[in-house]
């Protein structure tokens, strides 16, 4: 085994990536593994909390702003924290922040940080219908964010899964129940590990 696995799982609002990426990470713990678990937008940083906040705003200043610092953030997750001595290290939402720039910007986005940025055999984009994630996201929230709606949230499946076409992304349906995409995700990691 390399000493550090970096693990991307990133996808629309409601597929469900942090429960997947806390599930994953209390497998591999299981397992004997130490495991860093890193959520975008964070909370314990001034462009985290500023990302988190422009996601309630309207307008397009407010739309690049999201976007704008939620990238620092995750920037500042690579200098930070990539580099410990970790078995694991789990980013949820990583790259695919640049579906919510307007096209062709997201192209140009994520072409140019996917340059600087650390890539992984193991990013997966956990696809899910428009109308099921808008289903969750009426169950569970109680304050939507501007990305939030049906339309928004069609628009930015297509974008992403454009870009998870370019890149190196394992795309999982997250359409099926959370144990089932657990479970492809685990057997992805397990496959990989018996190679090495």
């Amino acid at each position: 085994m390399p000493n550090l696995v970096l693990v991307v799982i990133d996808g629309l609002d409601a597929s469900e990536k942090s429960t997947q990426a806390v599930m994953l990470r209390n497998f591999l713990k299981a397992c004997g593994r130490t495991v860093f678990l890193r959520i975008h937008p964070s909370t314990d940083n001034f462009c985290g909390t500023e990302s988190r906040q422009f996601l309630y705003s309207r307008g397009k200043g407010a739309h690049f702003a999201a976007a704008l610092f939620y990238m620092v953030d995750v920037i500042r997750s690579i200098l930070f924290y990539s580099w410990r001595k970790y078995d694991y290290v789990i980013f949820v939402r990583y790259l695919m922040g640049t579906a919510y720039l307007p096209s062709p910007i997201h192209k140009i986005a994520y072409n140019f940080f996917a340059i600087w940025v650390p890539k992984s055999n193991f990013m997966f984009f956990l696809d899910v219908r428009p109308e099921e994630a808008y289903k969750r996201i009426m169950h569970t929230r109680k304050r939507l964010e501007m990305f939030e709606s049906l339309g928004e949230l069609g628009k930015i499946r297509r974008k992403a899964l454009s870009l998870a076409f370019m890149g190196s992304w394992k795309i999982v349906d997250a359409n099926k129940p959370i144990n089932d995409v657990h479970e492809k995700i685990i057997g992805t990691l397990k496959l990989s590990e018996k190679k090495v």
